[in-house]
C-alpha cells in the first residue's frame, strides 16, 4: 500500500464542520499537520465556514475512514501508483507507422504488362476529342454496308431457314396432288411460294423493330443493328411480294394466288399483332403455316379437295409440339420482347396443347386411307415416330424442364420430313385411282 501526504483535504473534507462534531483529536492533528500543509488547512476551514449549514453524516465518516489511514506521522491518503502515458505511447507509435507508410517506394510495373488506367483516369482530365468519340460509338448510327453484303442480309430479313421450311411443305403439297407430275408448274409454285414467304417475313421484322431489339434471340436482325433502313426492308418486301403473288395468280392459277395474298395478310396483319395482345396468336400462326401445302396441292390439282386439307391438318398439329417447345427455353426473351405467348403467361396450357396435338397426330395419320390420301400402310409405318413424338410431349407434359423441352423440339425438326417423306412413299398410284373411279361408275351405271 502506497502512502502519500495529505495536501488535498480540501475535496474530501469539503463538507466537514468544526463545532464539536469532530473529535478534538482530529482536530488536534490537523493542525498539527498545519506547517507542511499550511494551504490546505486553511482552504479547508474557509470552505466549512461557508457551509455551515450542512452536517456531517454517518457515511461521511465511513467514507473518511476508508479513504485515510491513520499513522504516527499524521493522517495520510491512500493513493494508486502513477500510470505511464499511455496515450502518448500510443501517439508516437501512430505517428511512426505513418511514416513508415508514407517511406514505401511506389512500384513500378514490369516490362510488358498493362497497367490499369483507373487511377490515372482520376487524376487526369479526358481530352474532349477522345469524350466525343466515347460517346459515338455507344450512340445507335445506321451501318455502311457494301453491295456485296446485300445477299446475306437479304437472306437474315426474309428468314431464309423459314422461307426454305414452307417451299418444302408447299413442295410436299404438290407432289402429294393425285395428278401427273408437272415441272413447269412445279418450279412456278415453288418459286412465288417463296416470294410470298420473303414478302410477309420482311414485313414481320418491320413491324417489330422495337420489340426485337429487347431480345437476345433477334437484336442481330438487320432492321435492329441498322444494317439497312425500314425503307429499304419495305421496297425489297414490295419487289418479292407483287411479283410473287403475280406469278401464283398468272402463272400457277387464281386460287393459288388467291391463298399466297391471304397468308401475306394473316401473318403481317393478324399474327404479328396478336403476338402483344393474346395467346390465340399461336393458332394463327398455325393456319398460317398450314396454307403453304394447300396451296402445292391446288397448284397442282387447281381445286380444294379433302387431301389438301389432311396436309394442311398434319402442318396445323405439328407446329404444336414445335413451337411451344422452342418457346418454352425463350420464355424470358419473349417476356423482354412484350410477347404473349402460352409458355410465358399460361405454362399449362402450353405442355397440355404440346401434348394434345402430337397425340392429334397419330389419328389424323390414320384418315389418309380414309381420304383415300395414302394407303393402309402409311398409318402403320408413321405410327413408331408418331409414338415418339408424343412420348417426348408426355415428358414435357410431366416435368416441363428445359432438357425434356429441347429433346421435343429437336424430334419435331426431323419428325416432320420424315411424317411427309412416308405420306408420299405411300401416296396411292394414280392407276389404283382411275380403277376404282371405272369401278364405282361401272357399279352406279349397273344399277
Amino acid at each position: 500500500m502506497y502512502r502519500t501526504s495529505c495536501s488535498k483535504l480540501t475535496g474530501a473534507w469539503k463538507c466537514l464542520q468544526l463545532d464539536g462534531l469532530v473529535g478534538s483529536s482530529v482536530q488536534q492533528k490537523l493542525f498539527a499537520n498545519a506547517s507542511r500543509s499550511h494551504m490546505s488547512a486553511r482552504s479547508l476551514i474557509q470552505l466549512c465556514k461557508k457551509n455551515q449549514a450542512e452536517w456531517i453524516t454517518f457515511q461521511h465518516l465511513c467514507f473518511l475512514k476508508r479513504q485515510y489511514v491513520k499513522s504516527s506521522s499524521g493522517l495520510c491518503q491512500r493513493a494508486r501508483p502513477r500510470q505511464e502515458p499511455v496515450s502518448a505511447v500510443l501517439d508516437d507509435r501512430d505517428d511512426s507507422m505513418v511514416r513508415q507508410v508514407q517511406q514505401i517506394p511506389a512500384l513500378k510495373p514490369e516490362p510488358g504488362t498493362e497497367v490499369s488506367t483507373c487511377a490515372t483516369e482520376s487524376n487526369q482530365v479526358e481530352p474532349e476529342a477522345d469524350r466525343v468519340a466515347r460517346l459515338e460509338a455507344r450512340q445507335w448510327k445506321e451501318m455502311r454496308v457494301q453491295y456485296s453484303d446485300l445477299p446475306g442480309i437479304y437472306a437474315r430479313l426474309s428468314k431464309l431457314k423459314l422461307t426454305a421450311l414452307v417451299v418444302t411443305t408447299a413442295a410436299a403439297g404438290f407432289a402429294m396432288a393425285p395428278v401427273p407430275f408437272d415441272p413447269v408448274g412445279f418450279l412456278m409454285a415453288s418459286l412465288g411460294t417463296g416470294l410470298s414467304s420473303c414478302t410477309a417475313n420482311s414485313i414481320n421484322q418491320y413491324f417489330e423493330v422495337p420489340f426485337d431489339s429487347n431480345m437476345n434471340r433477334t437484336k442481330n436482325r438487320p432492321l435492329v443493328r441498322g444494317q439497312i433502313s425500314p425503307l429499304h426492308a419495305v421496297s425489297f418486301a414490295l419487289a418479292c411480294g407483287i411479283p410473287g403473288v403475280t406469278l401464283l395468280t398468272l402463272g400457277v392459277n387464281p386460287l393459288t394466288g388467291f391463298l399466297g395474298a391471304l397468308n401475306i395478310f394473316l401473318y403481317t396483319c393478324c399474327y404479328t399483332p396478336l403476338k402483344r395482345l393474346s395467346i390465340a396468336n399461336t393458332w394463327v400462326g398455325a393456319v398460317v403455316g398450314a396454307i403453304p401445302p394447300v396451296m402445292g396441292w391446288t397448284a397442282a390439282t387447281g381445286s380444294l379437295d379433302p387431301g389438301a386439307l389432311l396436309l394442311g391438318a398434319f402442318l396445323f398439329s405439328w407446329q404444336f409440339p414445335h413451337f411451344n417447345a422452342l418457346s418454352w427455353n425463350l420464355r424470358e426473351d419473349y417476356s423482354r420482347g412484350g410477347y404473349r405467348m402460352m409458355s410465358v403467361t399460361h405454362p399449362g396450357l402450353c405442355k397440355r396443347v404440346a401434348l394434345r396435338h402430337s397425340v392429334g397426330l397419330i389419328f389424323l395419320s390414320a384418315l389418309g386411307p380414309v381420304l383415300d390420301v395414302t394407303t393402309w400402310t402409311f398409318p402403320l409405318v408413321s405410327l413408331p415416330i408418331n409414338l415418339y413424338i408424343s412420348y417426348l410431349a408426355f415428358r414435357f407434359y410431366r416435368h416441363g424442364d428445359r432438357q425434356n423441352s429441347r429433346k421435343l423440339f429437336f424430334c419435331s425438326l426431323w419428325h416432320l420430313p420424315m411424317l411427309l417423306l412416308l405420306a408420299l412413299t405411300c401416296k396411292k398410284s394414280r392407276v389404283a385411282q382411275d380403277e376404282a373411279a371405272v369401278t364405282s361408275s361401272s357399279a352406279s351405271l349397273a344399277l
